[in-house]
């Protein structure tokens, strides 16, 4: 899934990470297994929200990020893969 991220800072995807694991191992401690899963598995509705409903409205496709160059107007990243900022 790394290709969809591609343009984020390595220390984005590693804070995101760290306080995913964090919140459910939280849950996990606080209310049970079972409410962790829970909601893990309610996590995924706005991205089942985003990838089918929010992206295909936009042009892009949900699955592939393609067109390249709207998905990253999308994300607000510059198109220029080649600059080194």
């Amino acid at each position: 899934m790394g290709h969809f991220e591609e343009r984020s800072p390595k220390w984005r995807k590693l804070v995101k990470y760290l306080v995913t694991l964090a919140v459910i191992i939280s849950i996990s401690i606080f209310f049970g297994r079972a409410i962790a899963m829970v909601v893990l598995g309610a996590s995924l509705i706005p991205i089942i929200y985003i990838h089918g409903i929010v992206l295909p409205k936009k042009g892009i496709n949900g699955w592939t990020g393609e067109p390249k160059s709207r998905y990253y107007d999308f994300r607000g990243w510059d198109k220029n893969i080649f600059d080194d900022k």
